[in-house]
């Protein structure tokens, strides 16, 4: 059984690829660049170029594949799954987002739900909310430099969800039946505020890192200047703009408890049986990559 990675050299990507091989799988990653993605993927991994933005290129990343994992690209979604169903594809499970769940993600992540599952292709949509990641991306830089976090709403919380937790669901739904026609919505294990998260960082590093409130003028100025990740996705973050792109109030964004009501909600543990990861852990697998000292 051959299963196509696309996304293959991204965060949650390369986890699933690594799942895959460690369980025997047959592993082909679709890559723009098939030399540089084979330098940063594991050993045993077929690349092979191809583009999702360009469906013509998939013709022999889809030869003789029997699963995709598909990293969403709503653009050309409808395409992408008429050519999986003409290359005899059974199954796909699609990186997807928890906000399709809420009803706040109408026009990136659903239309690739919609194609695939339109398409009479087995399916799981895999919707993870809040990144973890999102915090080394946002935070990282400054934490590198100066050991300081700056951070506009240090008491909003939420439960932000470990990569990896991603990617053990996302390989369990290609290997095994159990989830298929299922969407499991993947949360971390925990309510978090800001300020907590930052906490959980510096006693990773074994350092005191700083919490310096700022308005949320002064963090879109420090975002965009940071450039990257954080440069790109400002507006939402910050609350200058909804899911959609409309205009919208960062005074808005509420500081209370948003389970205040009692509600659980869904983490990987729903979908694996295991445990989901917590912040403290995630802080402490990525305690290299916010300037650990050797």
């Amino acid at each position: 059984m051959t299963i196509l990675v696309t996304g293959a050299t991204g965060q949650v990507g390369r986890l699933v690829t690594a799942r895959l091989l460690a369980a025997g799988a047959r592993v082909r990653a679709l890559a723009r660049d098939p030399v540089a993605a084979a330098a940063v993927l594991p050993d045993g991994v077929g690349t092979v170029r191809g583009d999702l933005s360009d469906p013509g290129s998939l013709g022999p990343a889809l030869r003789d594949t029997e699963r995709v994992y598909l990293f969403p690209v709503p653009g050309t979604a409808c395409e992408v799954a008429e050519l999986m169903v003409r290359a005899r594809v059974r199954r796909v499970v699609v990186l997807s987002s928890g906000a399709v769940a809420a009803g706040h993600d109408t026009d990136f992540h659903l239309p690739v739900e919609r194609a695939v599952a339109d398409a009479g292709l087995e399916w799981t949509f895999v919707r993870p909310g809040e990144f973890m990641l999102n915090k080394l991306w946002l935070w990282g830089p400054s934490i590198r430099a100066e050991r300081v976090v700056r951070e506009p709403f240090p008491d909003v919380a939420w439960c932000p969800v470990h990569e990896a937790d991603i990617a053990d669901v996302a390989a369990e739904a290609l290997l095994t039946d159990g989830h298929v026609g299922t969407a499991p919505v993947l949360n971390g294990p925990e309510l978090l505020t800001r300020r907590a998260q930052v906490a959980a960082i510096a006693a990773a590093l074994g350092e005191e890192v700083a919490l310096e409130q700022v308005t949320p003028a002064e963090a879109r100025e420090h975002y965009l200047a940071q450039g990257g990740f954080a440069a790109e996705n400002a507006d939402f973050l910050l609350g200058y703009e909804d899911y959609s792109g409309e205009p919208a109030d960062p005074d808005a964004i509420p500081a209370q408890d948003p389970l205040a009501g009692g509600t659980d909600l869904p983490t990987a543990a729903d979908a694996t049986g295991r445990p989901a990861r917590t912040f403290a852990q995630w802080a402490r697998d990525h305690a290299a990559d916010f300037g650990a000292r050797a």
